[in-house]
């Protein structure tokens, strides 16, 4: 059983959302993006190293790149192949992405521990999905029916 179209298209406007939110506060202040991400009161990039306003705007453009390959695909829903790219673009981002962060998760409370597996984790599990395999459509009575879009 897969995602349905209309569920797909959710999943990738909200990935698109959160996409554009780290990417245009990195790309637009990147010194502000360093200091304050992820927001709402945390601060995970300190912890990291010092700051550097050329890698904060490769992340910032990076982000903004994977918004609109994502808005492109939320666009359509249907096109398995522009649905499975993006989510393999997603997974050669997130997957190196989320391993560094799970191998450096020490730095951190427990609380931002969860958030960093739980926020970047969802990337990863957005990316494979978006990959999985969709059903045949079944030939019923002359047309075309999707068994889950």
């Amino acid at each position: 059983m897969g995602m349905t179209i209309g569920f797909r298209r959710w999943v990738l406007w909200i990935t698109a959302g959160i996409a554009a939110y780290v990417g245009l506060w990195a790309l637009s202040g990147p010194q502000s993006w360093y200091d304050n991400f992820p927001g709402f009161g945390f601060t995970w990039l300190p912890p990291l190293g010092t700051y550097n306003e050329h890698l904060a705007r490769d992340v910032g453009s990076l982000y903004c790149a994977l918004t609109a390959l994502t808005v492109g695909a939320a666009l359509r829903p249907a096109d398995r192949y522009l649905v499975r790219l993006t989510g393999v673009v997603w997974l050669v981002f997130s997957v190196p992405h989320f391993v560094f962060h799970l191998l450096h998760l020490d730095m951190y409370d427990r609380i931002d521990q969860v958030l960093n597996v739980v926020s970047l984790g969802y990337f990863v599990v957005v990316g494979a999905a978006l990959t999985a395999p969709w059903r045949a459509r079944q030939h019923t009575a002359g047309r075309n029916v999707p068994l889950s879009g």
